[in-house]
């Protein structure tokens, strides 16, 4: 590979000739050789955003000359709509707790781009970074590019999976089944309400999510190194995220509180939270699923999901149900991810919280994976699946719980004897509750009716 020299504060090194980067970007790569993950995309472009904006604001507010501004916001246009975006930003996720080496990452390559475009040297510091700290753009791009993710990916992809429950749902209020509880037979319930219960769970997650979206729009953009706004124009904090906002056609506003934004991250310990209880409705809906549709001989077999793969690589015929355990598995990894982001939330020491880059990496990917498996759970295991009635009524009408509805008429303790014949001498209830009651056979069939018991009242 050929070489060309660069320098900073610190010296002299070889970067890759045709890199866009400069010397702060090959310390960090020569520093960091750890997982040889960068940081999300979706993190990067935020941060290209950010110094789109900071560069008209700074024009706004005549810290910086039309013609510069203008090359810089050209720069940052064409990383945006290039094709191989990432190429530019290879640093690595573990790096320096504040995120400067990313943030000198971008500040280099939209330098060296913006020269071209200035017809003069652009100076990553001095110009692209004006008025800007790491310790500020870093929190910044979190919420940027978690904001951005939220209303782009995963709030949509969870409406959709709401929606596609709630269709599915009503075209399957005629079916009643056996409920369950601690995973033994249970009073009756319709599929109807078993699937408007997890939509009811996702609309609850997504109004919590919508609620955090206020929080992630606050930007700690201004406060430059501590929260005091440093070297930065008064004015720049109000006019960066009117910029902003423009740039992504979301409102993002001055944070109320600097100090407060540079030193913690409990806006994304919290939309972290959320994100772990979207994960836990993920792996209610998608164990329910596997409950239902396991054997399908041998197990519930009450719905059948679509045939996806085959899923032996020695039993021939046997099918697998591949989304719920997919989805299961991000369930897993997005509560993994919050508990680090949990502890990364744990160090801010007293100006600035030193576990950014850890923090925006695991906050994106639970974002994307909850997106991504949300539109496939919906997709291809929700809206095709099928119904096997015949299982159904075979498990529903032995029930011995049905019982239950017996209760006021003949009382909890000779409805426990009933239940227990019931199921030691494997009969129908109905049958052992025409034996050992003065009801006849059409009154019990009446008050046994599964389809009528999942209306509850008395």
């Amino acid at each position: 590979m050929n070489m060309r020299i660069e320098k900073d504060s610190m010296g002299e090194l070889e970067v890759p000739e045709k890199a866009l980067y400069g010397a702060q970007t090959q310390r960090a790569i020569d520093n960091f050789p750890i997982s040889n993950e960068p940081l999300p995309e979706a993190f990067i472009r935020a941060l290209i955003l950010i110094k789109a904006a900071a560069a008209r604001a700074n024009k706004a507010l005549e810290c910086l000359t039309p013609k510069l501004s203008q090359a810089i916001q050209n720069a940052c246009d064409e990383l945006l709509n290039g094709e191989d975006l990432m190429q530019h930003f290879p640093v690595d996720v573990f790096q320096t707790g504040s995120g400067t080496s990313s943030n000198m990452n971008a500040n280099e390559v939209i330098a060296t781009l913006a020269s071209v475009y200035y017809g003069s040297v652009v100076n990553p510091n001095d110009h692209v970074n004006y008025g800007q700290s790491s310790n500020d753009v870093i929190p910044s791009a979190i919420h940027v590019s978690a904001t951005l993710e939220l209303t782009g990916h995963l709030l949509p992809a969870l409406t959709h999976l709401r929606d596609t429950i709630i269709e599915k749902g009503d075209s399957l209020a005629g079916y009643t089944k056996t409920g369950r509880t601690h995973l033994m037979d249970a009073m009756p319930v319709r599929l109807d309400q078993t699937f408007h219960a997890w939509a009811a769970q996702l609309q609850d997650n997504i109004d919590n999510l919508t609620y955090l979206e206020n929080k992630t729009t606050q930007l700690a953009q201004g406060g430059t190194a501590v929260g005091t706004g440093i070297n930065s124009h008064p004015e720049f904090a109000d006019v960066f995220a009117k910029e902003l906002s423009d740039l992504t056609k979301v409102t993002f506003t001055k944070g109320r509180n600097f100090f407060a934004l540079i030193g913690s991250q409990d806006t994304a310990v919290a939309l972290s939270g959320q994100l772990k209880a979207v994960a836990v409705t993920y792996m209610k809906i998608a164990n329910d699923l596997r409950w239902m549709n396991s054997g399908p001989l041998a197990g519930l077999g009450e719905i059948t999901l679509q045939a996806l793969q085959p899923g032996s690589s020695i039993m021939p015929g046997k099918v697998n149900p591949v989304i719920p355990e997919a989805t299961a598995m991000v369930a897993a990894q997005v509560i993994g991810n919050d508990a680090a982001i949990t502890i990364g939330g744990q160090s801010g020491n007293f100006e600035l919280n030193v576990m950014l880059p850890m923090i925006a990496k695991n906050l994106l990917n639970s974002i994307k994976l909850l997106a991504n498996s949300g539109q496939l759970l919906a997709d291809n295991a929700i809206a095709t699946l099928s119904v096997n009635d015949d299982r159904l009524n075979q498990a529903l009408h032995r029930n011995p719980i049905l019982v239950t509805a017996l209760n006021p008429i003949i009382g909890y303790a000779k409805a426990a004897e009933i239940a227990k014949k019931a199921y030691k001498e494997g009969r129908p209830v109905v049958d052992v509750a025409e034996e050992a009651t003065d009801l006849s056979r059409e009154e019990l069939l009446a008050l046994l009716d599964p389809a009528k018991l999942t209306h509850g009242g008395l």
